[in-house]
């Protein structure tokens, strides 16, 4: 019964498209289409009281089409389970150096991803450019939706090591952290890319660096007690000896305020860039701290135009 039901639903569909049905006729046979496609025997228990016949034109020349029998709503869009109805938890999906590619990304649609982040503590828009690309491909092939969303850096201190070598620090040595990111980062410089971290540390403060993705080891990560402030430097002591692997580590101060805005300016060049071309769904506002973080955000979404219907997501970090 199933399959003559579905038979004649496509000889509707067919009279439809060398038709002009009306919205509500359309909307009426997507929806008993879809409980067929979904739940067919919720559709064949309604059958009887779905009636529903072919579309016939009422003449030649109008544009009007006809139902011999009324269709009553109500009997097709009552779910025979519970389960008829999709879950609405969503699950956020990383996509970094080892998820990037259309394979793996295509994995992760079919296993239940239905956002894309996009993490821009690290690399370019070029880079996530690539990724969102095959990120089209993957969602085409599947044909399964997901949304894109962009996060943030925020006011975090990072330290950047462009040239991704291990770098070794060994316990009681000396290392400088330094606004100059011109410098390339080695066992004795580490280049951060704040440059008020001199005016808001002194003599015996605790400074932790460890890897992106923390994973708790305390071989990859390192406290340094601040030695020495001159000029934009900050001379410190390794407490610890550590290896640092990666492009990118954090970095926290022990009770220091440190005076960045939660929506830096290389955030809002992302946005307003790369954001705008590709129309984010979601925006992850990084490092929330208060209720004006999330007005200045939206503000600012709103300001772009294409934007004005972007989701804030606030963490709460």
């Amino acid at each position: 019964m199933t399959c003559l039901l579905k038979e004649k639903l496509c000889r509707i569909w067919r009279h439809i498209r060398r038709s002009n049905a009306s919205k509500t006729q359309l909307r009426t046979l997507f929806s008993a289409s879809s409980l067929l496609q979904n739940s067919p025997s919720s559709f064949c228990r309604h059958r009887r009281s779905l009636e529903i016949s072919e579309f016939r034109s009422e003449a030649m020349h109008s544009s009007h089409l006809l139902l011999e029998e009324p269709i009553r709503m109500t009997s097709i869009l009552e779910p025979s389970k519970s389960s008829f109805f999709p879950a609405l938890t969503k699950i956020v999906g990383t996509l970094g150096p080892k998820s990037r590619s259309v394979e793996v990304i295509s994995g992760c649609l079919k296993a239940g991803m239905s956002v894309a982040r996009f993490d821009f503590s690290w690399c370019d828009t070029d880079y996530h450019q690539e990724t969102l690309e095959n990120l089209k491909i993957a969602v085409k092939s599947t044909k399964k939706l997901c949304a894109v969303m962009l996060d943030t850096v925020g006011p975090e201190l990072q330290v950047i090591n462009k040239t991704e070598k291990a770098i070794s620090l060994k316990a009681d040595g000396l290392v400088t952290l330094t606004p100059s990111q011109d410098q390339e980062a080695s066992s004795e410089v580490l280049p951060i890319n704040f440059d008020g971290l001199a005016k808001s540390v002194k003599k015996g403060d605790t400074i932790f660096v460890g890897q992106y993705l923390f994973t708790g080891s305390e071989t990859t990560s390192v406290w340094l007690e601040v030695d020495e402030v001159k000029g934009d430097d900050v001379i410190c002591v390794s407490r610890n000896a550590a290896t640092l692997g990666g492009p990118l580590f954090t970095l926290h101060v022990s009770q220091v305020h440190i005076d960045m805005p939660t929506l830096t300016e290389k955030d809002k060049e992302v946005i307003s860039t790369w954001g705008v071309q590709n129309k984010i769904d979601f925006l992850s506002l990084s490092y929330c701290r208060h209720a004006e973080d999330v007005r200045q955000a939206r503000e600012f979404l709103n300001s772009l135009g294409d934007l004005s219907q972007t989701q804030i997501f606030a963490k709460i970090e």
